[in-house]
């Protein structure tokens, strides 16, 4: 199905709530994680939220909200837990009418609607990229991973054009202002930093300073390379629920620094603020 029919498919459908979109073109740079601290901390302050998984080859999210599940389940615990879908992978008009039926059949009646998608440019990704209120990506600080987002001069390091990944956002960006006069908040959010200073840290910073005017982002701060991150996955656990956690160790002045990052990073986004969470 050519991308305009998918979108004259998803007119009808458009989702009352704020959608939060977590997305970049490569696996690995940590969507799933953040996406389910970010559906926590909305839910601990009282608003509704849904969650879809587009990246279902993989299905990182939907396996971390199952274990969530079994988890609360196994402990006999009340875990805030969000009303999760995912779109099974299929023919592109069969993607688009299952996220078009998730968005239209309770998802989309939610305050807030999280949205995982997969770390490759495709028609699902691009269609869930489209319905954006907040865009947030992770990227490591690697110059591999900077690559998607812009063509640097390897000897100056100067910026010589927007990359693929830049380029595709532009994209969703005009026909979200077209389909609903709204823009993309885009929130990059520099990710698995390391504790110690480098030159290829600073460097980074320096580029996406550069850039984040010039492609329209907002730059946050993101999580630390830290064990904690896969530990909690296996039970489905995130940091602002360490007191359900039993922690090998015990709690440390570690998992307090991880948990501010976590708050840094969703007050930098500026989702929410606890008073709006009493309102519908």
């Amino acid at each position: 199905m050519p991308e305009s029919e998918i979108l004259r498919a998803t007119l009808s459908s458009e989702p009352s709530c704020h959608v939060v979109v977590l997305g970049n073109a490569k696996g690995g740079t940590g969507k799933s994680t953040t996406a389910l601290h970010l559906i926590v901390a909305l839910l601990r302050q009282g608003f509704t939220v849904g969650s879809l998984d587009l990246d279902a080859r993989q299905g990182t999210l939907t396996r971390y909200v199952n274990n969530r599940r079994r988890y609360a389940d196994r402990h006999g615990l009340d875990l805030p837990t969000p009303d999760h879908r995912s779109v099974t992978p299929g023919p592109p008009e069969e993607e688009a009418r299952a996220f078009t039926e998730a968005i239209s059949t309770g998802l989309g009646q939610c305050q807030y609607l999280v949205i995982d998608t997969p770390g490759t440019d495709n028609g699902l990704s691009r269609l869930g990229h489209s319905f954006a209120d907040t865009l947030v990506t992770p990227l490591n600080d690697s110059f591999v991973d900077l690559d998607l987002f812009a063509d640097l001069d390897p000897d100056t390091l100067e910026i010589r054009a927007p990359s693929q990944y830049a380029d595709m956002v532009f994209e969703q960006r005009k026909r979200k202002m077209v389909r609903q006069r709204r823009s993309i908040d885009w929130v990059v959010m520099r990710n698995r930093l390391s504790h110690v200073d480098a030159r290829n840290k600073r460097e980074m910073g320096d580029i996406l300073d550069r850039l984040a005017p010039r492609i329209g982002f907002r730059i946050a701060p993101g999580f630390g390379e830290r064990v904690i991150f896969r530990e909690l996955f296996l039970k489905g656990l995130t940091l602002l629920d360490l007191r359900e956690a039993e922690l090998e160790g015990g709690f440390t002045m570690s998992h307090v620094a991880a948990r501010q990052e976590v708050r840094a990073l969703i007050d930098a986004i500026g989702l929410a603020a606890p008073a709006a969470a009493a309102t519908g």
